[in-house]
């Protein structure tokens, strides 16, 4: 693979807390209100390839979350909230007001935390495939949550690989991913990766991880959070799970009884596309952009009215 600085995120670092956050950004010189996008769970900056190429003309500010990609050495605790701090000072230290808060996953729930603190640095708010409470399994210890949640996602934090092809083989026989595998792909994957052979491993702290596993349930304010967010709320539904199996991790009945609850939620079917292939291929960025492209509609109608003077 080629170096494409049309294409690939500018690496960047700012001081929060304990340290420094690190991430990416496309096209930091572009006008216009950027867009804030913030990662899943167990993955990096890098998984916003194909959303940032289907959204050619915004800028697109990507952090590694605290704990995971370059930004696992900024110690705990890792929360929701602190999550969502470390956005603040990330906003501040690159000039930017306000931006649009797009969130995959666990950073859709980062999303709802930031907008509802902060809503004067939230442009607008979509959430693809997570931000809407997911309730624990029954029955289970805070302990076991995250393994009966996560599954392999969190197994793997817990693994080792003797070279980098053998984590390029691990995720290429991995149902979700697997069959979409591509050059940003593979660059996502070369990027998670860190320590020396043979002791390679994800760059998600597992601690990290499964702290946030016990916060997706709506407790401790979050679901009034989300409650108290301005029309229009996007939410973008998988139809199909992390393992790209049919159960999805967003029954459509339980998104159709909250969003009749909710009425600023606004909810777009995405059909076909799993949890991680809504955002990791072009297929699936192209429905995010057409989402979050008329969030942007005034800023060309402005723009429009400037060419015809």
């Amino acid at each position: 693979m080629t170096h494409d600085p049309m294409r690939d995120p500018a690496p960047f670092t700012v001081p929060v807390r304990g340290g420094d956050l690190a991430g990416g950004q496309w096209r930091a010189d572009a006008a216009g209100t950027p867009i804030l996008a913030l990662h899943g769970i167990t993955a990096t900056h890098r998984a916003w390839h194909h959303v940032a190429d289907a959204l050619p003309e915004r800028r697109i500010v990507a952090p590694d979350l605290r704990g995971r990609g370059r930004s696992n050495g900024l110690p705990g605790p890792w929360s929701l909230r602190d999550h969502a701090d470390d956005q603040v000072r990330l906003l501040d230290a690159l000039g930017i007001d306000r931006a649009v808060v797009l969130g995959h996953s666990m950073g859709a729930f980062v999303t709802v935390r930031l907008a509802a603190a902060h809503p004067d640095r939230a442009a607008g708010v979509v959430l693809v495939d997570g931000g809407l409470p997911l309730p624990h399994p029954e029955g289970l210890a805070p302990d076991e949550v995250a393994a009966a949640v996560l599954g392999p996602a969190l197994a793997r934090l817990e693994m080792r690989f003797a070279d980098p092809s053998a984590y390029v083989d691990f995720w290429k026989a991995h149902p979700a991913i697997g069959p979409a595998w591509d050059d940003h792909l593979a660059d996502y994957v070369a990027y998670d990766l860190v320590g020396t052979p043979p002791e390679l491993r994800s760059s998600s702290i597992a601690e990290a991880v499964a702290q946030n596993v016990l916060e997706l349930d709506g407790s401790d304010g979050y679901a009034e959070d989300l409650a108290s967010l301005p029309a229009p709320v996007d939410f973008l539904r998988a139809e199909r799970g992390l393992l790209d199996q049919p159960e999805a991790l967003y029954p459509r009945e339980r998104v159709a009884a909250l969003a009749e609850r909710m009425p600023a939620l606004r909810v777009t079917e995405v059909a076909e596309l799993n949890h991680y292939t809504i955002v990791m291929t072009a297929a699936g960025a192209a429905q995010v952009a057409a989402v979050v492209a008329p969030r942007f509609a005034d800023e060309h109608a402005v723009a429009d009215k400037e060419v015809t003077r």
